[in-house]
């Protein structure tokens, strides 16, 4: 066998069939259960709901189902949703500059419709009946469901064996729609979501009434201890700050130094609602612990970002997970700047304690130790004498030396109120 395989005779070019053009669009957006898990809730937040419910057999891979309780889609609408690069989202390029919805390409369902048994039951409110459109046979028919979507998706990947070798263990793949779903519901605290597996519920987040201000960020500090875990907030303060310069918001919550971690496990970015991975947003986090945090350690955070739509383009990947910045330095600024404000008014106070603390005999500084040498009688000249460093104890603080970090950061854990009860 030969290192390079010969030249393959020249073939005509010519258009693809559909059906291949959904097969390969679908290789792009549909990677694992999780990835329609994230696309369906997309769309069901688009469409208003309140109440997202996530159904899963075999980690997605026989079933995922999605149930809201939104607007719902017209009877005449539903065969059009089925179809590649169709949309309500967006009419025009000034709209997709300035995309305010989770979804906006309309290529979604059809690359999943492609790859399963797709089918769509839908009910605007005001109407008598619901009606279901099964994707594969075009049928549409009548069938009882109150106001709101459910959208089905089984057998996935079954007309391709290949993609479907590659998926994991059914545990693997719940993990991972667990995730996605854990990822919005960390964006929308006045939505309730559950998910169910082989019909046990394995998570539910009810919903937290959201207002303005202080309130909205009481709401999203409840949601947050119900999907990190009380431990979260316990170990982490509230961020707040809006650039001057660029108009640029970040709140959240950024975890204390030494709840820091050796996986970035609980890091969570935001960029107007939606969950992204970028490095500039990652950089800027990570660099506004610099001076605390060596080493491997990884901070905790839950950073959401409120900027001008029309200077983040979402349209890089199909995924929409990946965000391109007009100005990338601006928005780590920001963000770096609102971390380190959030930590540094407490640790300055700390530290203004310590330099103020009284000088008393216990943290006096220490004499200088004896050298334990004598000026030798010999005529041959005196060794050196060993090097000794000498140092000079620290103050004190609430009895816990200054460099002392779970010391130090310790009042400011017990002063975070906890959030209240719903």
């Amino acid at each position: 066998m030969t290192a390079f395989a010969p030249a393959a005779p020249r073939r005509a070019i010519q258009d693809l069939p559909d059906e291949l053009i959904s097969q390969i669009a679908a290789g792009e957006v549909v990677e694992r259960p999780a990835s329609v898990v994230r696309e369906l809730v997309d769309n069901a937040l688009d469409a208003g709901a309140t109440q997202i419910t996530v159904r899963l057999l075999a980690g997605g891979v026989r079933l995922i189902a999605v149930e809201d309780d939104g607007c719902g889609i017209p009877r005449e609408e539903l065969p059009v949703a089925l179809r590649r690069h169709a949309t309500s989202k967006i009419r025009d390029l000034q709209e997709l500059e300035h995309v305010g919805t989770m979804g906006f390409r309309g290529e979604a369902l059809a690359a999943i419709a492609s790859v399963s048994e797709t089918s769509i039951l839908s009910r605007l409110d005001g109407e008598d009946k619901a009606w279901l459109l099964e994707a594969r046979s075009g049928e549409l028919r009548p069938a009882p469901r109150n106001r709101g979507t459910t959208l089905e998706v089984k057998e996935l990947f079954f007309s391709t064996p290949a993609r479907r070798k590659f998926l994991k263990s059914d545990a693997t793949e719940l993990a991972h729609c667990i995730e996605s779903v854990r990822r919005h519901a960390l964006a929308r605290p006045d939505v309730g979501f559950a998910i169910w597996h082989e019909g046990k519920l394995v998570e539910q987040w009810r919903a937290v009434p959201l207002a303005e201000g202080a309130d909205r960020n009481e709401a999203l500090a409840r949601r947050l201890g119900d999907v990190l875990g009380d431990d979260f907030i316990a170990n982490s303060i509230a961020v707040q700050r809006t650039s001057a310069s660029s108009g640029i918001t970040v709140y959240g919550r950024a975890g204390l130094p030494d709840a820091a971690r050796s996986r970035p496990d609980q890091q969570y970015c935001y960029v107007n609602g939606r969950f992204v991975r970028d490095k500039v947003l990652t950089h800027a986090a990570k660099s506004a612990y610099e001076d605390v945090l060596h080493g491997h350690k990884q901070p905790i955070y839950a950073l959401y970002v409120e900027m001008d739509p029309a200077r983040v383009d979402v349209n890089v990947h199909p995924t929409k997970i990946e965000v391109r910045f007009r100005d990338s330095r601006e928005v780590h600024q920001a963000i770096k700047h609102a971390v380190e404000d959030a930590l540094a008014a407490p640790r300055a106070a700390l530290l203004a304690d310590a330099a103020q603390a009284p000088l008393t005999e216990a943290n006096a500084p220490a004499a200088p130790a004896s050298l334990g040498w004598q000026p030798s009688t010999s005529p041959v000249r005196a060794p050196m004498a060993p090097q000794v460093q000498y140092a000079m104890p620290l103050q004190e603080v609430a009895g816990h030396k200054v460099n002392d970090l779970q010391a130090l950061w310790a009042p400011l854990r017990e002063a975070t109120p906890a959030p209240s009860a719903s």
